[in-house]
């Protein structure tokens, strides 16, 4: 079978962040319109590839002020570093369905390797509308990726010290990306 393009479908497909928040609770947040694509001959997927893009500048927690300063040079700094990116190359199949997908990360222009645990959810063929007109049906793919990252690694820094020798924000953030992808036509002879 030959090698196929996924493009992500940046209306389903999110990103999510989820670190320890003054030692009790957990602040959840959340990227939306992520952009990528997944290259994949599912006869070898070992050789797969993927690309992903966050637009950090659109963080999401549900509390203005604490997405204000995440966009802070406190932590993101996406006035200088609006945009996150991915890219997977390593790939192995751990069963039918699980992949860890390894690959080189970049937050505030630090570059890091990270390691995806992945699983695949399965595909479905759905209609496809642009305008007015059904050009369909498209086939899509679900796909969830999950990573532990040190915010430290790529210099998302700040705390604060709370009683007891607490902190403010864990080191350890949990990463969730869930992603709906669509396979692009076959390209035509030309």
């Amino acid at each position: 079978m030959a090698t196929a393009r996924w493009f992500f479908e940046p209306g389903h497909t999110a990103a999510e962040f989820s670190a320890r928040h003054m030692m009790v609770t957990y602040v959840r947040g959340q990227f939306k319109n992520v952009h990528g694509f997944l290259e994949i001959d599912p006869d070898d997927p070992e050789k797969a590839q993927v690309e992903a893009t966050i637009d950090a500048t659109r963080v999401y927690t549900g509390q203005p002020d604490r997405d204000t300063h995440l966009r802070s040079a406190d932590f993101f700094d996406v006035e200088r570093f609006p945009t996150w990116t991915f890219t997977g190359s390593r790939i192995r199949q751990v069963s039918a369905n699980d992949f860890e997908v390894t690959g080189e990360l970049t937050i505030r222009g630090v570059t890091r390797s990270v390691t995806f645990d992945v699983t695949y959810l399965g595909q479905w063929d759905t209609p496809w509308w642009e305008g007015d007109r059904d050009l369909g049906p498209r086939r899509r793919a679900g796909f969830v990726a999950r990573s532990r990252i040190n915010r430290h690694d790529f210099g998302v820094s700040w705390n604060d010290v709370v009683d007891r020798g607490g902190v403010v924000v864990s080191d350890m953030v949990d990463v969730t990306v869930d992603v709906e992808a669509v396979l692009e036509p076959a390209a035509t002879a030309g």
